[in-house]
């Protein structure tokens, strides 16, 4: 009789468990990144997972505790693509062109996430207060440093925040060819920053980009290089029959 390895079959069981949780939650993120995610049902995450209903409670006690993960990662990977960089800008326009430019760069290589980050973020309270509180925090500086006539720090922040609605737009494919620095020159515009100083902003930024490439030769496994290098996914303009 064969000798049983208990100690392999626990990790099997584990990795198996692991691998119904990834599948849960990339199902999970596909149909929120469609949907306001309180509209999804368990039934559709499991059906779109592949795997039993009951499969579901083993991980996860309610829809809600789910889209709790999503969220958390949906943070985490904002906060891999530009609080590291961010935190070493010292001027607060360049790190609003360098965060807009970052996440626009980031939409056009991932459309799904596009969608899942604009989507959840006006959703879902956790990720619109972290996003918000970071672009205020930048805000705060800029028009402290630059004060622009009628314009608070409200209105400042909502006027920037249409980022994700760029988001969007390139998430369902209905901006077929943005170009981060004009796109980010607008966002710029709009919160009252003069052309030259947004030109500056923006040749910082591209300056930033170049750097990171430029370490690809003595660092290739720098996800920050990765990034840079990839070159934006082409995108489909939408049918205007189905618009």
């Amino acid at each position: 009789m064969a000798k049983i390895d208990l100690k392999r079959r626990a990790e099997i069981g584990r990795e198996k468990r692991a691998r119904t949780k990834t599948q849960l939650i990339a199902a999970a993120k596909t149909l929120f990144s469609k949907r306001p995610w309180e509209s999804v049902t368990i039934d559709e995450v499991v059906d779109q997972a592949g795997v039993a209903k009951g499969t579901f409670y083993t991980h996860f006690n309610d829809l809600n505790e789910l889209a709790a993960t999503v969220a958390d990662e949906l943070i985490h990977s904002f906060d891999e693509l530009i609080q590291p960089q961010r935190l070493s800008i010292s001027d607060p326009i360049v790190r609003i062109a360098f965060g807009c430019s970052a996440f626009m760069e980031k939409a056009l290589q991932d459309r799904s996430w596009a969608s899942l980050a604009a989507r959840m973020a006006r959703s879902y309270q956790k990720v619109g207060q972290v996003g918000r509180s970071r672009l205020a925090e930048d805000l705060r500086g800029a028009l402290k440093r630059s004060p622009q006539p009628g314009l608070s720090l409200e209105l400042a922040l909502e006027v920037a925040i249409g980022v994700l609605q760029v988001l969007a737009a390139i998430g369902e494919g209905r901006l077929a060819d943005v170009h981060p620095p004009e796109a980010v020159r607008c966002i710029l515009a709009a919160i009252g920053v003069g052309k030259r100083e947004a030109a500056s902003a923006i040749t910082q930024v591209a300056g930033m980009r170049s750097s990171v490439l430029h370490r690809a030769s003595s660092n290739p496994e720098d996800p920050r290089v990765a990034t840079a290098r990839k070159s934006p996914a082409p995108l489909k303009r939408a049918n205007p029959k189905r618009v």
